[in-house]
């Protein structure tokens, strides 16, 4: 019988990146608050944490990244002239986004990779397990893929991260896992890990994906973990040691995603997540499917 795990409640969520894909829109905006229809994209991702029970947030920010405090933050000035105005609905709107999770915030001074982000939250965090939210990765809140990592992680123990299958030629542009299969369809033993490898050395086409639950000893390893691909500290590194000793920190799990994934980290990906957003919507969907049908077909 699985021995069972406490359940985790803070989540990070590093932001400190300067988003030079989007140049010019980030010289002055951070990229997390570019808007993926009528919220920003950082808002998308604070909302999963807290619909998994994650309603303790860390920020990991940067320079210039002030918006994002503002925008977790109470206006009064603006609420009180919605409620003058008598405009209900707008002022929910905006309430809503200083209610989702109590926020917290820590700046990276340096930007040293991914893993040195993670390794930030060592003080806030503590001895807990906790959750890692990618923002460039979105997920559909009708697949609810940070409650099952929570599950599996309650259940196993350890780390568990998230996967998702991808054509082979594409593999270079992920972390990449070596994986056995367990007695849950959707849950596989992680037993190595490698960044973006070229497609005919990667041990699979499982893709890491932008999720992570972490068991806290990964900060004893993140702290000795010597730069890696790009000059950078690779949290990938750090859960390859993981992965190669359990009396560590315990297994790596990896729950394989076959849900809707919204990818904002390029342009073209940025304005495709748009486009499927607003067509699910109730209140824009009908009339922008419709115009979308008569623009592509007078374009074809």
């Amino acid at each position: 019988m699985t021995q069972s795990h406490p359940r985790i409640s803070k989540a990070v969520i590093p932001a400190a990146g300067l988003g030079t894909r989007f140049l010019p829109a980030t010289k002055a905006t951070p990229k997390e608050m570019l808007p993926v229809v009528d919220k920003p994209a950082i808002q998308y991702v604070v909302e999963e944490a807290a619909s998994a029970g994650l309603d303790d947030v860390l920020m990991i920010t940067g320079r210039n990244k002030r918006p994002l405090e503002d925008h977790f933050d109470r206006n009064y000035e603006l609420e009180s002239a919605l409620q003058k105005k008598g405009d209900a609905g707008r002022l929910a709107k905006v309430q809503e986004s200083s209610d989702l999770a109590t926020m917290h915030y820590v700046r990276q001074g340096d930007p040293k990779g991914l893993g040195h982000a993670v390794l930030c939250a060592a003080p806030h965090v503590g001895h807990e397990p906790f959750a890692v939210l990618l923002g460039d990765d979105l997920i559909d809140p009708r697949d609810p893929l940070l409650k099952r990592m929570v599950d599996v992680h309650e259940q196993y123990g350890g780390s568990v991260i998230a996967l998702m299958e991808v054509e082979p030629e594409q593999i270079h542009l992920y972390g990449c896992a070596a994986v056995e299969v367990t007695e849950d369809s959707d849950v596989v033993k992680v037993t190595g890990l490698v960044e973006k490898p070229d497609p005919a050395d990667a041990p699979s086409n499982y893709a890491i994906i932008g999720r992570y639950v972490l068991d806290p000893h990964v900060f004893d390893i993140l702290r000795k973990t010597e730069p890696g691909r790009g000059g950078e500290i690779q949290l990938t590194d750090a859960l390859q040691q993981l992965a190669d000793d359990e009396k560590i920190g315990g297994p790596v799990h990896g729950v394989v995603f076959k849900g809707r994934r919204y990818d904002t980290g390029d342009r073209g990906d940025y304005l495709r997540a748009i486009v499927r957003l607003a067509c699910e919507r109730e209140d824009l969907g009908p009339d922008f499917r419709a115009w979308l049908r008569s623009y592509v077909t007078e374009e074809m």
